[in-house]
């Protein structure tokens, strides 16, 4: 017992620590998404769950038009005021299945969004909203379960604050605003996300990344 406690007296205080330095685990993989649209010769883009657009920034300098969904009203109005003046950029207040179903896109991103919708309609859905060759790129969140999960939180746990301290080293009273829109745990484990696109979208490379996060790059057939 004396070690259990000391183990968790160390997460409580790690988990103080990160509050008062917040920094982005999804942002930190913007550059990786927007690398990977931009390899495709995408130009019309949907970025699903968008936020305040920090993602959606990157991806205007690389594609033609962007359209963002964002089903928190205040993240949506954030948003929509950032990009007031691009008209190539649409923020939708809403969720993924409120977008025009008449569209495609030639690549769609979804950073941390998958865990919060149904994983085996929505990567179904997401794989017809492809124009031929087009491409989805997903940072996701998943469930710990074995130890292989465990092994990969070590590092995680360990380089996490010292990301927040570089990246916020000011202490900070409250999470900045692009990460106040809400959240929720993820349900399935990477295994279960594995045999999910294995299913529905043959040929899908996923990846276990750092910071309890996995990426997803799947290219549609060109036919």
């Amino acid at each position: 017992m004396p070690g259990y406690r000391g183990e968790m007296t160390l997460l409580s205080h790690l988990h103080r620590f990160n509050q008062r330095h917040p920094w982005s685990h999804n942002d930190h993989y913007g550059p990786w998404a927007a690398d990977q649209v931009a390899a495709s010769g995408a130009r019309d883009v949907l970025d699903v769950g968008c936020g305040t657009g920090n993602l959606a920034v990157r991806l205007r300098r690389r594609a033609a038009t962007v359209t963002g969904l964002e089903p928190d009203p205040e993240t949506a109005r954030a948003a929509a005021e950032r990009f007031a003046d691009d008209p190539a950029v649409t923020i939708v207040e809403t969720t993924f299945a409120g977008r025009d179903r008449q569209r495609c896109w030639d690549a769609i991103t979804c950073v941390a969004v998958l865990h919060h919708l149904p994983l085996v309609p929505t990567l179904r859905e997401l794989r017809g909203c492809l124009t031929p060759g087009g491409r989805l790129v997903v940072v996701g969140c998943y469930r710990e379960a074995g130890a292989a999960d465990r092994l990969a939180t070590l590092p995680a746990a360990l380089a996490n604050p010292a990301m927040g301290l570089a990246k916020h080293p000011a202490p900070a009273a409250a999470p900045p605003a692009h990460m106040a829109a809400p959240t929720a745990e993820p349900q399935e484990t990477l295994r279960v996300i594995r045999a999910a696109a294995a299913q529905e979208l043959p040929g899908a490379r996923i990846h276990r990344r750092l910071f309890w996060r996995y990426t997803l790059v799947y290219d549609a057939p060109d036919v």
